[in-house]
């Protein structure tokens, strides 16, 4: 067995056994000091991994956290039917707070609400914490010091985004369900072995109504696909 093929299949192994992402350097921390590849050698491996995937129902991802292994998208319907238990339903509020939170990180609640024009539930936003898809980034210097609120990491694992600049600019939301079939979000892949700021679109309080609908659809339409386990 070669080097190249070697170092492949250890992190093959790894990525199924992990339960979460692992990034370049937990993949090396796998190695000790005498064996130790290089991280060019790495993702030389995760691209070779991946091309042995390529028409198979299992794929190579990377997203915020590092890589994973996980079925494709296409086959979530089939998959999820392994577990008896719906998929959590959210509600539009949730949505479109998750929305403004995504395009116009760092936020305060009170920002969503001029936005919105309506009051943000406490529980909305402990929702989105508790999913670990949003959390406090820090304090807005105004009386108060009302918190501010970012997208995490396990929020762009949860939708197979790399980075914000992933999903779609304001301006490109028009057509729903064009959005939605190029992102393939309602249909997050899932872990094989069922186990910041960047890019930021501005969005005015005077888009509100249409944009932030949209919007909200374009993040979060019933994607709760993955079994509970799956999550990181």
């Amino acid at each position: 067995m070669s080097t190249e093929q070697r170092l492949k299949m250890i992190i093959e192994a790894a990525l199924l056994a992990a339960g979460k992402p692992l990034s370049l350097g937990d993949l090396l921390a796998l190695f000790d000091v005498t064996d130790l590849p290089d991280r060019q050698a790495v993702r030389v491996a995760l691209k070779a991994l991946s091309e042995d995937y390529q028409g198979r129902g299992i794929e190579v991802l990377e997203v915020g956290s590092g890589f994973r292994i996980q079925v494709r998208s296409e086959f979530a319907p089939w998959i999820s039917r392994l577990w008896a238990e719906r998929p959590p339903r959210y509600s539009r509020a949730l949505m479109e707070t998750l929305a403004l939170i995504v395009y116009r990180q760092p936020i305060t609640r009170g920002e969503i609400e001029e936005v919105r024009g309506v009051s943000v539930s406490t529980n909305i936003i402990k929702t989105l914490q508790e999913r670990d898809w949003v959390r406090v980034v820090g304090h807005r210097d105004v009386p108060g010091r009302p918190s501010l609120y970012a997208t995490t990491k396990e929020f762009l694992d949860h939708f197979n985004l790399k980075s914000l600049s992933e999903l779609p600019t304001l301006a490109e939301i028009r057509d729903l369900d064009s959005i939605n079939r190029e992102l393939d979000l309602e249909l997050p892949g899932i872990a094989a072995n069922v186990s910041t700021k960047e890019g930021e679109p501005d969005l005015h309080p005077n888009q509100e109504s249409e944009e932030c609908d949209k919007a909200a659809d374009s993040v979060v339409t019933e994607t709760e696909t993955q079994h509970p386990s799956s999550h990181s």
